[in-house]
């Protein structure tokens, strides 16, 4: 298992995606560990190296006995980060780890590209409730504290649905160590970052649960996002767990801060267009159009490519598998089947598998039709049977 020894306590973490991609770090909330992301990753993955990491005091990572501060957490974080030989990173935390995210913003700003603070706050008061909460779980345990935990967690509508994520929120949570977990507690009761906010320098997105009675708008989300310079806020229809609750619009909006805008390539999406193009196609393919491109057909090749791949494929709301199905679909059911053989031979030379299609076309011959499906089967065999031949 990946470890890392910091400040003589073990760390665990998982770092993952293609190296060469923009680094990403995830902080996870109090009481959590590191699956917290896990409805995120294939969507982080396709554009991001990501490294999570357990908090001090949570998961897999040590649980010494102390009082543990908001500095201690982050620097434990910078310290893992430089046994990487990671320089900088893009970081999101929710909850406990935004207020880690806050500190860094503050005090190593020269470490970050971007910064996400999710249903946090700069500011937890009363003390005295965190106080509470350390005497009642070192007396009687993660149990006597889980169901008022879950209740703040997620809306009692989520609750109410056998939601696995929300049971594995839940399972975590009784396994914490309540030893760790108080550390934690001594951590947020202490923090007090409302007069240093406007030392965040880095572009900030701040995320905020509509319904979140942990860390609302109303004197939490707020205050970060007026104090913190050129901050962005979104609000989710969600609790405090606002990315388990709502993960697609979760990842969507934390994709659309974090990748590059049009505006990079001088707000013409032919560029990245092109680089998109290559990547779903295949550089033979797309090197074939170029070659065949003439002065007839050059303004048409450009606007598919500035507006089909680089305008809508390039957009984070849909990963590139759904895309492709989407556009396989749509083209058997149209009887496009020249573009049909096309995608179909590409995807399956980038990860697609003979079930993917399978199914696709099952589907196809219910809302379709049976024929549009005939022929679809028929395509698909040929360019699996090729590319057998090619191996």
């Amino acid at each position: 298992m990946p470890f890392a020894t910091i400040d003589k306590i073990r760390v665990y973490y998982r770092l993952e995606g293609n190296s060469g991609l923009p680094m990403l770090v995830l902080s996870s909330s109090i009481g959590s560990d590191h699956s917290l992301w896990a409805q995120q990753m294939p969507d982080l993955l396709e554009h991001f190296q990501v490294l999570r990491y357990d908090t001090r005091g949570h998961g897999a990572t040590d649980a010494p006995k102390a009082e543990y501060s908001i500095e201690l957490l982050a620097r434990d974080l910078l310290e893992l980060a430089d046994a990487l030989k990671i320089s900088q990173f893009a970081f999101c935390g929710l909850s406990l780890g935004g207020m880690v995210g806050q500190w860094l913003g503050m005090n190593a700003s020269n470490r970050l590209t971007k910064l996400v603070l999710a249903n946090t706050s700069p500011r937890m008061a009363p003390k005295s409730n965190w106080d509470d909460r350390r005497r009642t779980v070192l007396a009687g345990g993660m149990a006597s504290i889980v169901d008022t935990s879950m209740e703040r967690f997620f809306l009692a509508e989520t609750l109410a649905h056998a939601d696995p994520y929300v049971s594995t929120a839940r399972a975590i949570f009784l396994g914490t160590d309540p030893v760790g977990y108080a550390g934690c507690c001594s951590a947020i009761r202490d923090m007090d970052h409302t007069k240093d906010l406007a030392k965040i320098k880095v572009p900030t997105l701040v995320i905020v649960g509509d319904r979140d009675v942990a860390a609302p708008w109303t004197g939490h989300g707020e205050i970060l996002a007026r104090s913190i310079p050129g901050a962005k806020a979104v609000l989710l229809p969600a609790a405090h767990l606002s990315n388990i609750e709502q993960p697609r619009t979760f990842a969507t909006a934390l994709l659309n801060f974090l990748l590059p805008s049009a505006a990079t390539y001088g707000a013409d999406p032919l560029e990245p267009g092109f680089a998109v193009r290559r990547e779903v196609l295949g550089e033979a393919h797309v090197d074939r159009s170029i070659a065949a491109t003439t002065d007839f057909n050059r303004e048409f090749q450009e606007l598919i490519t500035r507006y089909a791949w680089g305008t809508i494929w390039t957009r984070p709301g849909l990963d590139r598998r759904t895309r492709r199905l989407l556009v396989l679909a749509m083209m058997a059911a149209l009887g496009r089947w020249e573009e049909f053989r096309m995608h179909v031979r590409t995807a399956l030379e980038h990860g697609f598998e003979p079930c993917d299609l399978k199914e696709l076309l099952l589907q196809s011959a219910i809302y379709a039709g049976v024929p549009v499906a005939n022929t679809g089967f028929h395509i698909a065999i040929e360019e699996i049977e090729k590319l057998k031949l090619k191996d």
